[in-house]
């Protein structure tokens, strides 16, 4: 006697990249077999591919261009049937004016000064004496960020970035980018690795390298192992971006804390909940066999919460 075929639903799922990255920079490439180990099918697709509105779930991994196509983008972000991180997320999270929302609510972070379209440019006084990095509020992959020694450099560069209808963020060059950033990375609220991302910006006078995309400036990464007072400063900024969405830590499918310092006074640098780089590689095969089956695990949770599981579909 044959046996029924499984009545099981299987429900498309889609990895967005961006036009000129359609399946990522290869860091996440064992995220599709990790998902095939639970029985999860996944592809890859731009974001603006028409294909991604008709999937079950598209998960941001490499949409590396909405900054110049910011409007569209979240206009598409809430289009999309389910997406992770959430479209409200994705709206806070795209403007690093969140940083001041943050700083408010008590977690450690750099000194940051925004200015608007129209609005007069002024260095600070966190950065008389010193170096200051200008960049736009809304921006990934250090595009269209520079280091200053002048002020009336800096002054220049805000005004250029006001004049294309960007708001300028305005913070000190903290000497300790230096030793590198920390990378803390979180899936589902619960902290999963770590990584030093070394210096990005050279210094003043002269621009970032782009990879060959041109959607992010070339890093050096390595593996890094935080003290639990840099854990801490993520756990807080996880807390406080939730009470600001009225989420949970574990609603984000992922998240990477972005943070400056040692364990004696670590402050956070960026939040990052829309398109991080995860760091996959710089975690040795049995640690990243191990964390990504936790990120599968992790989608595997958000599709039963969405009414997505295997059996949600089944025929009466």
């Amino acid at each position: 006697m044959k046996l029924a075929r499984p009545d099981l639903f299987h429900p498309r799922i889609v990895f967005a990249g961006c036009p000129a990255l359609p399946e990522g920079d290869g860091d996440d490439a064992g995220l599709v077999p990790a998902l095939r180990d639970r029985g999860l099918h996944a592809r890859w697709l731009s974001w603006d591919d028409p294909d991604t509105e008709r999937a079950d779930l598209v998960i941001l991994r490499a949409a590396w261009d909405y900054i110049d196509r910011l409007d569209e983008f979240l206009a598409w972000t809430r289009r999309v049937p389910r997406l992770l991180n959430a479209p409200e997320v994705v709206a806070w999270n795209t403007d690093k004016r969140y940083l001041a929302e943050l700083a408010a609510a008590g977690v450690p972070t750099v000194p940051s000064a925004f200015f608007a379209p129209g609005e007069r440019v002024e260095i600070p006084v966190f950065g008389a004496g010193g170096e200051v990095v200008v960049k736009p509020a809304v921006g990934a992959g250090s595009v269209g960020a520079l280091r200053f020694s002048e002020a009336d450099r800096a002054v220049r560069h805000a005004a250029e970035l006001q004049a294309t209808g960007q708001t300028a963020l305005v913070q000190p060059y903290d000497p300790r980018v230096g030793d590198g950033e920390t990378a803390l990375v979180f899936l589902r609220g619960e902290q999963s690795h770590a990584f030093t991302k070394g210096p990005m910006l050279p210094p003043p006078g002269t621009a970032p390298v782009f990879d060959a995309s041109g959607t992010y400036a070339e890093e050096s990464l390595t593996p890094a192992d935080p003290d639990f007072e840099l854990w801490d400063v993520g756990h807080a900024a996880l807390a406080a971006a939730g009470a600001r969405l009225g989420i949970r830590p574990a609603d984000l499918l992922y998240a990477r804390v972005d943070v400056l310092g040692g364990a004696d006074s670590p402050s956070l640098l960026e939040l990052e909940l829309v398109e991080p780089s995860l760091g996959w590689r710089q975690l040795g095969a049995a640690d990243r066999h191990r964390q990504q089956r936790l990120f599968a695990l992790g989608v595997e949770s958000a599709l039963d919460e969405f009414g997505l599981g295997p059996f949600s579909h089944r025929r009466p």
